[in-house]
C-alpha cells in the first residue's frame, strides 16, 4: 500500500492513529501520533490507511437535481409523394433495382420495382426472361406517382442475360389507350453503372428509365399499334373508326368468362413435375392476369375459383385483392354452384 507525506493512518495491531510527517528507508515511515503527540518509525506493512478519516467530518445531505434533457429534436414528416416532387421534372415510368446485402456488404439479391412518377395511371405486364426462357411474369395498375414492387432478381441471374419486357397501357376517364411496349435488356456493366437516388423511393438504387411519358403521343421512340396500323393503312372515317371499336369491345366483352378456375389441371399440362411453389406462382399469374382484363373492359363482377384445400391460393388472392384499387368488395361465402371454393369479386 502506497502513503505519503500527510497521509492518515492506523496502526493495524494496537489501531492507534497517527499522521505520516516524512519517508524513511528499508519500507519505513514516521508517523506522528494523535494521542501521545510522538512521532515513532514504523514499516509499511503495520499501518493501514483511516479511512474513518472522513467520519470527523460533518455530514452533508445532498440532493441529486438532474440535469435539463436535452432537447428532442423530431424529423418532420416526409410530405407526400405527390406534394414532394410537384416540382421536379417527371422521368416517366421506370425500372429500379434495389440492393438487399448480405453481412459482407456484398448483392445477394435486388427488389424490382416500377416507378411511375406521371400523373397518370396505368396497367402493366412485365415478363422476366432467363437465358431466353420466361421466368417471371407480373400484371397490375399502378397509381399516379406510386411505387410498384413487382420481384426479385437473385445476383447471380444477371449472368443469365436477362430481360425484361414491359407492356404498358394508360386508363383515362374514356376507358384504357393502346399499349406501350419496350424490351430492356440487362447487361452487368451497364447495370452496375446505372446507380443513382431514385425519385419516390429516396434511397440509391440500379436505375432504368423504360416510357418517358405514359401518354402514347408523347413516348419517344415508341410506336404502339394504334399509331402503326394508322400510319400503314387508308384513312377511314370518324364513323368507321367508333363501329369498329365498338365492335371490338362489345365481342371482347361478350366473350370474357365471369368465372376463373385455378385449378392447375386447367392452367397447366405438366402440373405434375412442378413444386408446390411453382404451382402457386402460375395460379396467381392467371388469376392477375384475369382481373387485369376484367377491369381493362369494364366488368361487374367475376367469380374465382380456388378450391379449399389448406387456403394457401385463397389468402394469397385476398392480399392481392385489399391491395387493389376499382374493387368494390369481395367475399368467400358458401355458393350453391362453388361451395365455399370460389371468391366473388365486385368491381366499382
Amino acid at each position: 500500500m502506497l502513503f505519503s507525506i500527510g497521509t492518515r493512518v492506523r496502526f493495524i495491531n494496537t489501531k492507534d492513529r497517527g499522521t505520516v510527517t516524512s519517508m524513511l528507508e528499508n519500507g519505513m515511515v514516521s508517523v506522528l501520533l494523535e494521542e501521545e503527540g510522538i512521532e515513532i518509525p514504523a514499516f509499511l506493512d503495520d499501518l493501514e490507511r483511516a479511512e474513518e478519516e472522513i467520519d470527523e467530518y460533518p455530514s452533508v445531505k445532498a440532493k441529486i437535481v438532474p440535469g435539463k434533457k436535452a432537447r428532442k429534436i423530431e424529423a418532420p414528416e416526409l410530405p407526400p409523394a405527390h406534394i414532394q416532387y410537384a416540382i421536379l421534372k417527371s422521368k416517366g415510368l421506370q425500372l429500379a433495382f434495389d440492393p438487399i446485402l448480405k453481412k459482407d456488404a456484398h448483392a445477394e439479391r435486388y427488389k424490382i420495382f416500377l416507378i411511375n412518377d406521371t400523373k397518370d395511371e396505368a396497367l402493366f405486364t412485365l415478363t422476366l426472361k432467363l437465358s431466353n426462357k420466361i421466368d417471371q411474369r407480373y400484371n397490375g395498375k399502378i397509381n399516379a406517382m406510386s411505387v410498384y414492387e413487382v420481384g426479385d432478381l437473385l445476383f447471380d441471374q444477371l449472368n443469365d442475360h436477362p430481360v425484361f419486357e414491359i407492356e404498358c397501357w394508360r386508363i383515362t376517364t374514356a376507358g384504357t389507350e393502346s399499349r406501350l411496349h419496350k424490351s430492356l435488356r440487362i447487361k452487368p456493366k451497364q447495370f452496375f453503372k446505372k446507380t443513382t437516388t431514385a425519385p419516390l423511393l429516396n434511397r440509391q438504387v440500379h436505375l432504368f428509365k423504360v416510357f418517358d411519358q405514359l401518354k402514347k403521343d408523347q413516348a419517344k421512340g415508341v410506336e404502339d399499334l394504334e399509331t402503326y396500323t394508322k400510319r400503314n393503312t387508308r384513312p377511314v372515317t370518324n364513323l368507321d373508326q367508333i363501329q369498329e371499336r365498338l365492335s371490338n369491345d362489345l365481342m371482347e366483352f361478350a366473350e370474357f368468362e365471369p368465372e376463373l378456375d385455378l385449378h392447375i389441371d386447367n392452367l397447366s399440362k405438366n402440373h405434375h413435375k412442378l413444386s408446390n411453389t411453382e404451382i402457386l406462382n402460375i395460379q396467381l399469374f392467371h388469376f392477375e392476369q384475369y382481373i387485369s382484363k376484367a377491369l381493362r373492359i369494364g366488368v361487374d363482377r367475376v367469380f374465382v375459383i380456388h378450391g379449399v384445400g389448406k387456403g394457401k391460393l385463397k389468402n394469397e388472392i385476398t392480399t392481392r385483392l385489399v391491395q387493389m384499387e376499382h374493387i368494390k368488395s369481395f367475399k368467400n361465402e358458401y355458393h350453391p354452384r362453388y361451395g365455399y371454393g370460389a371468391t366473388e369479386i365486385i368491381f366499382e
